[in-house]
């Protein structure tokens, strides 16, 4: 009885750390919810504020026009 309590803690414990230490969540998190509306970025290349909507993402890095990614 003890190991088969044991066993299911260990496997609690690696499935806790595959998810990275937190629990998976339904739906979006606060974050995601906060650049879906007009929400201004910053351009890597120019530094001009343009907003998410506008904006074109790159390898996760926001830029104003296609003339800033070149």
């Amino acid at each position: 009885m003890i190991l088969k309590l044991l066993i299911l803690a260990v496997v609690g414990v690696m499935i806790y750390r595959f998810f990275g230490g937190r629990l998976p969540s339904i739906g979006k998190t606060a974050d995601e919810k906060k650049l879906d509306d007009d929400t201004l970025v910053e351009c890597e290349k120019c530094s001009t504020y343009v907003t998410v909507k506008e904006s074109i993402i790159v390898q996760g890095k926001y830029y104003c026009s296609h003339e800033c990614i070149k």
